[in-house]
């Protein structure tokens, strides 16, 4: 049984509005609801800690969801603060070498078999693991004049998702040794990968989105419908 991670601080986007995205409304509940549904529906999940900007006037204040412990913590200006406020936060229970699950809060359209393929990738690798996709698309690099410059193979290149799930003591020391650096790490993976380490890729569904712009909501919407989530 695993512990998930979910950084809700810092999110400053608000489309214009005053709401944080995590918070926008989707098919008549929050964002991060529909996120933390989709987290602690899966029997291998025991519990969500989220971390919050301090004095969130959005947070509904749950202490449970689908039967399991929702705990909240202080999170910080950069997602690796919130994230190692998170881990540290974390019940006693969860062991130093436990696997702990890290999820964007505004990413709700997690599918239960990428999550149950992510747990199986667990079982026999030592390292950890995360969500990503394969690049489809045909890249291009630009000069400084913003014209191609070279086109880039995309055979090796993969989008990082969400969830990624590193070990909790494993974790605290890398994202310990980025800091001490000065390094600022955008993802998990990353923090791992400057201790030498190599995170194993585990295909997931591309349609896993953060949402970031007013369409992506729009997007959230229909894919949340045809996955039978949500309510009106």
């Amino acid at each position: 049984m695993s512990w998930v991670v979910v950084p809700a601080a810092g999110l400053g986007r608000r489309f214009g509005g005053e709401v944080p995205k995590q918070y926008l409304p989707l098919l008549g509940r929050p964002v991060i609801e529909h996120t933390l549904r989709a987290l602690l529906a899966h029997p291998a999940v025991s519990g969500a800690m989220v971390a919050l900007a301090p004095g969130d006037p959005h947070w509904p204040g749950w202490r449970e969801l689908e039967g399991k412990p929702v705990l909240t913590c202080l999170g910080g200006g950069e997602r690796a603060d919130s994230v190692l406020s998170a881990l540290r936060a974390l019940p006693a229970t969860v062991a130093e070498d436990g696997w702990v699950l890290v999820h964007d809060a505004a990413r709700p359209c997690l599918k239960a078999i990428d999550l149950s393929r992510l747990f199986a990738a667990l079982r026999s690798d030592p390292v950890g693991a995360l969500l990503a996709a394969p690049v489809r698309d045909t890249l291009k690099r630009a000069d400084g004049e913003g014209r191609v410059e070279a086109t880039v193979p995309r055979s090796t290149l993969w989008r990082a998702l969400t969830p990624q799930a590193f070990r909790r003591g494993s974790l605290v020391r890398a994202l310990e040794a980025a800091f001490r650096a000065g390094v600022l790490v955008t993802d998990e993976a990353m923090a791992m990968e400057r201790l030498g380490l190599k995170p194993l890729l585990v295909e997931g569904a591309e349609d896993n989105l953060k949402i970031t712009t007013p369409a992506d909501l729009a997007v959230a919407e229909s894919l949340l419908r045809r996955m039978g989530g949500g309510q009106d």
